[in-house]
């Protein structure tokens, strides 16, 4: 009998998550406090859809070479992972579940909480730093690293969740709600997809598609997001739902309505599974799992 996608997302899951956790730290020494921390959250489960998305991207363009690709594999999910901690923190969206887990801040205090999390920024660059080698192969690793520096930064992921802590409160126009969720959400796709793009030996044309696919499909797994948070339950999700009402957050269900949302989901979904055909390269998981993430109900 065929696997299901499920089946095969499950199992690819647990393969990335055998190699982000080969890189945690370990838990000893005077800080071991925030070593704890840190990896009480990395382990809390999850998709692992960013360094599922490198990974697949770089098979499509033919990489192989397993010691380049995997220490930007758990470099991103530490990114995402420390961009989760500090969400939660009091200060921005207050949550004290995630993933069906206590917080960081909530189980370890929120002083060591921002601290895991700076660490985690920090360490994921130190992690990446292993995959030079002292070659020429360090040219197109730089280029990687360059894309890691800059897409969770000021004018990626911070640039998004700066104007989507000051949007709370008031309305905003909708160009600036589609700038939150495309630096906020979208960047760090990009920058996962882009490195293994860069990676694998992509031409800057190909990698600009690849950003283009990685934007739409952000795009659609941020409006599915707002869905969810308006539909769906605790249980099913893992962390409380209801929190964008509750924070009084733009979203793009508050604006364009529930009916109008699904039917972008689908749009910006489809516009990425084009973009991705005209690639003309065969990676089947990819492209299923590029078009699942629309659907998902967590």
């Amino acid at each position: 009998m065929e696997t299901s996608l499920k089946e095969k997302i499950e199992k690819r899951t647990k393969e990335v998550e055998r190699i982000v956790y080969s890189y945690l730290p370990a838990e000893e020494g005077y800080q071991k406090t925030v070593l704890s921390a840190m990896n009480y959250t990395m382990k809390a489960g999850g998709k692992r859809l960013r360094p599922m998305l490198m990974d697949e991207t770089y098979r499509l363009f033919g990489g192989e070479d397993r010691a380049r690709v995997e220490p930007f594999m758990a470099a991103i999910e530490m990114i995402h992972t420390y961009s989760l901690i500090h969400d939660d923190l009091p200060a921005l969206d207050n949550d004290d579940y995630r993933r069906g887990r206590k917080t960081a801040h909530v189980v370890y205090g929120e002083a060591m909480a921002i601290l895991a999390g700076d660490a985690l920024l920090n360490y994921a660059f130190e992690t990446a730093a292993k995959a030079f080698r002292g070659t020429e192969e360090d040219i197109v690793t730089a280029k990687a690293f360059g894309i890691l520096t800059r897409k969770p930064g000021i004018y990626g992921m911070i640039g998004g969740q700066t104007a989507d802590v000051e949007s709370e409160h008031h309305t905003i126009p909708f160009e600036e709600l589609l700038f939150i969720h495309e630096n906020k959400t979208s960047a760090l796709i990009e920058c996962a997809m882009m490195i293994g793009a860069v990676l694998a030996g992509a031409s800057p044309e190909e990698v600009q598609v690849v950003e283009q696919i990685a934007r739409k499909t952000g795009l659609a797994f941020q409006i599915q997001d707002d869905i969810l948070d308006l539909t769906s339950t605790a249980e099913e999700l893992g962390k409380p739902v209801g929190s964008d009402e509750k924070n009084e957050k733009n979203t793009y269900v508050s604006m364009k309505g529930l009916e109008q949302s699904r039917e972008d989901v689908m749009r910006y979904t489809k516009e990425a599974i084009d973009a991705f055909d005209s690639l003309h390269r065969e990676n089947t998981f990819l492209r299923d799992l590029l078009q699942y993430l629309s659907g998902r109900k967590k």
